[in-house]
């Protein structure tokens, strides 16, 4: 090749490297102008932006199905999601549950002297309620005010989202768990013609729980109970309908009156490693090791526990402040994780119910009675 050739073939060779550079850098600051241009929400180019329920095709699709799940009118059921309003507050909220939190940090908020004091004389208020629906469905007073007292601070903490936006934001713009509040969101239109509950004014928790002890519409459809026998479960307001629920909840799901709850065991480095398979971690709980299985490991167990070697229990750990604690939980603690899927949770309400009952036995002990002892209101929170 001439050397003029040469020169001409490099010239052209450096032109189009050139041009390709000078071609990805305008394609870099279109992209970049692009990013600052789009909203935040235009994820795809199909997604809707969250709220705006009365144009969405997607709220008028479920409106449709809603209304043929539940026997309502699509109208109506239109109507009420015109109405509601897309809270980013809540979607935030969903993202940080205190669930996340260790138990180091989690206990704290809920065994506490405020609440324990709070619970005592909230047991006292209703006791004669209590021993009632108690021996109904043999479910003790204390589970019963633990559940009362972590969920809401024996109702003085209900929640302060209209529920319907909370299921409506959860159900259209939290893809996560968008079927299940979508879900949700169509018993919460059968629970409120049912009940008569005001979908304009009814509140709850961001995840659309309600009343004092914090039910999900399925669970308020299929286990509220009428405690004081008015034709009408009213979550917010009886203390008899609580009481009764929540105890019907326990007794649905198979709590064993007077049964042993947990324990916790010390456990060494290899039999945490043949265990591991076993543990039970985030939303799974189901038991999945057998008491045989501990005792062949050389694990210490209580000497009065009398269960079959074949009894399956759960394990999982819990992170104290010093270092990870294992635990063994019994039907018992299983079934207080049926009203709230964390092994925290449940732990929460099975300590607050002994330090509330060891609390009241306490004023009983030193002759005081424990009803004219904490006369004066539950404080507040």
């Amino acid at each position: 090749m001439s050397k003029r050739a040469l020169k001409n073939s490099e010239m052209k060779k450096y032109s189009l490297r050139g041009k390709k550079w000078l071609s990805m850098l305008l394609s870099s600051i279109t992209l970049g102008l692009s990013a600052i241009c789009l909203p935040a929400f235009a994820v795809d180019e199909g997604a809707e932006p969250p709220g705006n329920y009365a144009a969405r095709p997607d709220v008028r699709e479920f409106a449709h199905e809603a209304a043929q799940k539940t026997g309502l009118p699509q109208a109506e059921i239109q109507q009420w999601l015109d109405a509601a309003k897309y809270q980013q507050s809540i979607v935030d909220a969903m993202n940080r549950p205190a669930e996340s939190k260790t138990w180091a940090q989690y206990r704290p908020i809920f065994i506490a002297p405020k609440r324990i004091a709070a619970g005592v004389a909230f047991w006292n208020e209703h006791a004669a309620e209590l021993e009632a629906i108690s021996k109904k469905y043999r479910v003790s007073p204390a589970i019963i005010v633990a559940i009362v007292g972590v969920e809401t601070f024996y109702g003085q903490r209900m929640g302060t989202y209209r529920v319907i936006d909370a299921l409506a934001t959860l159900g259209f713009d939290y893809p996560k768990r968008g079927a299940f509040f979508r879900g949700q969101l169509a018993d919460f239109f059968t629970l409120a013609a049912k009940e008569g509950i005001d979908l304009n004014t009814a509140l709850g928790s961001y995840a659309g729980a309600m009343g004092m002890p914090q039910f999900i519409p399925s669970s308020y459809l299929d286990l509220a109970v009428d405690g004081d026998g008015d034709g009408r479960c009213d979550l917010w307001h009886s203390d008899a309908d609580v009481f009764a629920s929540v105890a019907h909840y326990f007794a649905e799901h198979g709590w064993a009156p007077g049964g042993p709850v947990g324990f916790r065991i010390d456990i060494n480095k290899q039999q945490a490693a043949a265990v591991a398979d076993k543990l039970n971690t985030g939303r799974d709980l189901k038991p999945k090791i057998t008491i045989g299985e501990l005792r062949s490991l050389g694990v210490a167990l209580p000497e009065d526990l009398y269960l079959p070697k074949d009894e399956k229990v759960m394990l999982f750990t819990l992170t104290g402040p010093d270092k990870v604690e294992y635990w063994v939980g019994l039907n018992n603690f299983y079934v207080i994780t049926r009203y709230n899927h964390s092994t925290l949770y449940a732990m929460a309400v099975w300590q607050l119910s002994q330090a509330v009952q060891a609390a009241r036995d306490e004023l009983a002990a030193a002759g005081s009675d424990p009803v004219e002892a904490t006369q004066t209101k539950a404080p507040t929170p």
